[in-house]
């Protein structure tokens, strides 16, 4: 059994202990580090090398968005080929911390109040490679803070000029939260050709998953605001 490496971080000792409680009862789950603000954050992760970091956003000093922009920097040597995924931490759902630190590479984010099971079902779908965001929540939260922030429109829209047009059709439909399987019953399309099309799409916009899709997007005005 794969074990997955785990650093909390949260200014809050309790809930630091509270989190560590849940995960030591498990098989597959194992805290490597903690840190009490961002900039410890990034220390233990460079030293550890955990598969999930649980990052808490509004802290002291350097807050959980400048630390998971600076774990998930290309070329960062806490992050390279083996980039952790950040999971973020946060009181309310819809919080302009949440969406920067989306935008800053987090692979999704969690309720602090979630339930045990919720926040081990989280911890293992990042850690495989996933989102844990519901796509009806991403396009509430992204939309809501999109509506405020028009002139980004102008400044990713040309980013999307790399794209073929199969490619950009294929983008539209992930950034409204269609999933493989829908995408490829709408374009009539083979399941392994729409994963060869989200493959060369987030490498061409240099994304790291769907989350940052949806928010680009936004971003680009492919998508309205809801």
């Amino acid at each position: 059994m794969t074990t997955i490496r785990v650093v909390l971080v949260d200014d809050q000792a309790l809930m630091r202990r509270a989190f560590r409680v849940i995960f030591d009862e498990t098989d597959d789950i194992e805290v490597v580090g903690e840190a009490a603000d961002g900039a410890a954050a990034v220390d233990v992760v460079h030293q550890t090398r955990p598969e999930v970091v649980l990052m808490d956003v509004r802290m002291p000093g350097t807050d959980g968005i400048e630390a998971t922009r600076q774990i998930l920097r290309p070329g960062n040597t806490a992050a390279g080929q083996d980039a952790p995924r950040v999971l973020i931490l946060t009181t309310f759902d819809l919080d302009e911390y949440v969406y920067a630190a989306l935008r800053a590479g987090a692979s999704g984010f969690l309720l602090k109040d979630a339930l045990a099971a919720d926040l081990l079902a989280a911890v293992r779908t990042v850690a495989a490679g996933e989102s844990v965001t519901a796509p009806s929540v991403t396009r509430r939260l992204i939309a809501h803070f999109v509506r405020h922030a028009p002139e980004a429109q102008a400044r990713h829209a040309e980013r999307l000029a790399v794209l073929t047009a199969r490619e950009r059709e294929v983008f539209a439909l992930i950034a409204r939260g269609r999933s493989n399987a829908e995408i490829a019953q709408e374009l009539f399309l083979s399941g392994s050709t729409v994963s060869t099309h989200i493959g060369r799409i987030l490498s061409k916009l240099d994304l790291r998953d769907r989350v940052q899709a949806v928010i680009l997007g936004y971003e680009c005005g492919l998508v309205p605001p809801l």
